[in-house]
C-alpha cells in the first residue's frame, strides 16, 4: 500500500499533467496502429508528417523537463515509430520510394 501511496503522491503521479498527458499520447498511438488496416491511398501525408515533427520535438521536450518524465518519452517514441512507417506507406503508394529502373547499357 506503500508504494501505491507513493506513487500517487509522486511529482509524475496520476494527480498531475506528467501522467496524463503521456496517457492522452497514447490515443495517437493507438490511432496509428488502428491506420495500419487502411489503404495507404487513404493516409493523408501532411498530417503523417506533421505528427512525426510534433513528436520529434515532445521527445526531447520530454527528456528536458523537470522533473524527467519518462512516460511522456515513451508515448512519444511509440508514436514516432507508427507515424514514420504510416508515412513510408503513404510514401509508398504515391510512387515516393520506388526504385529506379537501371538502363541497360547499350553496345
Amino acid at each position: 500500500m506503500a508504494y501505491f501511496s507513493a506513487f500517487l503522491n509522486s511529482p509524475v503521479g496520476p494527480k498531475t499533467t506528467h501522467f496524463w498527458g503521456p496517457v492522452s499520447n497514447l490515443g495517437f498511438f493507438i490511432a496509428g496502429v488502428a491506420d495500419m488496416q487502411k489503404p495507404p491511398e487513404l493516409l493523408s501525408g501532411n498530417m503523417t508528417g506533421v505528427l512525426c515533427v510534433y513528436s520529434a520535438l515532445f521527445m526531447r521536450f520530454a527528456w528536458m523537463v523537470r522533473p524527467r518524465n519518462h512516460m511522456l518519452l515513451a508515448s512519444h517514441c511509440l508514436n514516432e515509430s507508427v507515424q514514420l512507417y504510416q508515412l513510408s506507406r503513404w510514401a509508398k503508394g504515391q510512387g515516393y520510394l520506388q526504385q529506379k529502373e537501371k538502363k541497360a547499357p547499350s553496345t
